[in-house]
């Protein structure tokens, strides 16, 4: 247990003495000179990694050649641009990324890159902004972690599973409930959509269409719902809607260099438009807050540390990396019944869940 917070090196904006020609170029664009590195995020992923896709699919592409591009394809798409392109998404549909006067440029990420990543048009948004923020986890959210006892993995085995089979229909059965027309019908085309494409292109190579948007799908899905679930494992009973008592902020990880600062999950739930830049200068201007509730903070854990030692029980290395900004501990033998007391599963009918 940390006694206090150590300094913060995760990444905020300064400003750089000069842009080149090209950082120019794309300010013209950008809304916030603070998202330059997107479009180039963009630029990797239009250049390099989907000529590669559509090289598996030219019929002179045989043999060991095939299976060299395929791999090559899979370590770009799913290790190596998946969460900067994931998180770049997750902020630019909280921030719309291109001015007004050239909006159609919001497009191009939900409807021609994210397509390559796994991902359907228009869901993302739906989920993300129409239900996920719409109810912070509590029972009526789709993606509530509240019913499932957090740190077994047979528990999360069921909350994927449901994902997988019921998810898309209880968000659409959701938003009409809500009357957000507009995103049902969004979600509705763009899962239909995905779903018409990748069988249409089976019928052109099924092998391609497998690495190139089927597995990436899968990939995309279980990765979203292991973010979500580890976002949301750590939950006071007794105060559930209390974004401070519902999520948790990971600092100093290599994860929120290369993520966006995805890591601070709970000043991101307080305020969801603040941009990405800025959740360091929140979390240090109101640790008091954080303190006074309890907050639970890791630090040197990203999710797929703190997932996974959750997995294996092992509280008392999660318990050497919490950071105790409140003083509201004495031992890590008490951090760590805190915590306990906080993944147990609560009194909340079991729902699915969508990514």
């Amino acid at each position: 247990m940390l006694k206090t917070v150590p300094p913060i090196t995760d990444p905020v904006f300064v400003r750089p003495d000069r842009y080149s020609l090209l950082d120019r170029f794309f300010l013209r664009f950008l809304r916030d000179e603070r998202d330059l590195p997107f479009p180039y995020l963009m630029m990797k992923v239009a250049f390099l990694m989907v000529p590669l896709a559509i090289l598996l699919y030219m019929p002179f592409v045989t043999g060991w050649l095939w299976a060299a591009i395929a791999v090559g394809y899979f370590y770009l798409n799913n290790v190596r641009l998946k969460g900067p392109f994931g998180l770049m998404m997750h902020c630019s549909t909280h921030r719309p990324l291109f001015k007004p006067e050239y909006e159609w440029m919001n497009r191009i990420i939900p409807w021609f890159l994210a397509p390559w990543f796994g991902q359907s048009p228009e869901t993302y948004r739906a989920h993300h902004i129409g239900m996920h923020h719409a109810e912070g986890n509590m029972p009526e959210d789709g993606s509530s972690t509240m019913s499932y006892q957090r740190d077994k993995p047979g528990q999360f085995i069921k909350y994927y599973l449901l994902f997988l089979s019921t998810g898309v229909y209880e968000m659409l059965v959701y938003l009409a409930r809500k009357g957000r027309r507009k995103l049902w019908m969004g979600a509705l085309f763009g899962e239909l959509l995905y779903f018409l494409f990748c069988a249409a292109m089976c019928l052109v190579d099924w092998k391609a269409t497998l690495v190139v948007f089927i597995l990436p799908l899968f990939i995309f899905r279980l990765i979203a719902m292991t973010g979500n679930w580890v976002q949301h494992t750590f939950i006071d009973p007794t105060d559930p809607g209390n974004d401070y008592k519902n999520s948790i902020t990971c600092i100093n990880v290599k994860f929120n260099k290369r993520c966006w600062n995805d890591g601070y999950h709970i000043s991101h739930h307080i305020q969801p438009t603040l941009h990405w830049t800025e959740h360091p200068v929140f979390f240090q201007e109101n640790l008091a807050e954080f303190g006074r509730n309890k907050a639970v903070i890791f630090n040197g854990l990203d999710y797929g540390a703190v997932f996974f030692l959750l997995m294996r029980d092992r509280y008392e290395k999660l318990a050497e990396h919490f950071v105790d900004v409140g003083d509201n501990f004495r031992t890590d033998e008490e951090v760590i019944a805190f915590l306990r007391s906080r993944t147990a599963r609560m009194a909340y009918p079991a729902a699915a869940v969508v990514a």
